[in-house]
Order: C-alpha cells, then sequence, then structure tokens
C-alpha cells in the first residue's frame, strides 16, 4: 500500500506533528486553508468514509474529541472552529485515507464550497 497517510503514521514521511496517541496523529496541513489547518488521522488505514466499519465507532468519537481538545488547547475553542471529513472525488477527497479537518482562526462560511 502507498499512502501518505500511513507514511507518516510510520514516521517515513515528515510532517509537523502536534499530537499522538495509540489511536491518532495530528499534523498541521501543508495547505493550509484557515490560520489553524490540522488534520487527525487513525492510525488505523481506512480508504473513505464508506469503509468505516461498526467495529471503527469509537475511533471516530476518539477522532472527534482529540481535534476539540487541541482546539481548546490553541485557543480556539471559544470562538469556533469547523470539523470536516470528505469521501471520495465529489466530496472532495485527496487522499484515500480518512482524515478530520480541523479549521480555525477565521470566519467560516457556508456552503463550503
Amino acid at each position: 500500500m502507498d499512502c501518505l497517510f500511513c507514511a507518516i503514521n510510520n514516521k517515513t514521511i515528515p510532517a509537523e506533528i502536534v499530537y499522538e496517541d495509540e489511536l491518532v496523529t495530528v499534523f498541521k496541513d501543508i495547505q493550509p486553508q484557515a490560520p489553524l489547518h490540522m488534520l487527525t488521522i487513525p492510525k488505523k488505514h481506512i480508504s473513505t468514509i464508506n469503509d468505516i466499519g461498526e467495529e471503527d465507532k469509537d475511533l471516530l468519537g476518539h477522532m472527534i474529541y482529540t481535534a476539540k481538545t487541541i482546539a481548546a488547547q490553541q485557543g480556539y475553542a471559544e470562538d469556533g472552529y469547523r470539523l470536516a471529513m470528505n469521501c471520495n472525488e465529489q466530496g472532495g477527497q485527496t487522499v484515500y485515507h480518512i482524515h478530520l479537518h480541523m479549521l480555525a482562526g477565521r470566519q467560516m462560511t457556508w456552503p463550503p464550497g
């Protein structure tokens, strides 16, 4: 398997990691779309949201909990932030390893585009 995010998890490709535990890695996006733009990725390779199984429900909850904790630590919880996941091409997914975007530090608009 040739997966960019698996390589980040395995430390074979560098990333600016801000948090890591046994389930997830959080790092700064290399093409930030907001003053704060981080990605939370699971250590387990799951290609798309469509591939999430019932056994992954706790993992997804952990991803969201980790992102909200980091938003608070970075000082963005009070003003607000956006969490987003993309699925497949029309959903805007470019790396086929699920990831949760956290964006903050500017006014978000709706619809996102």
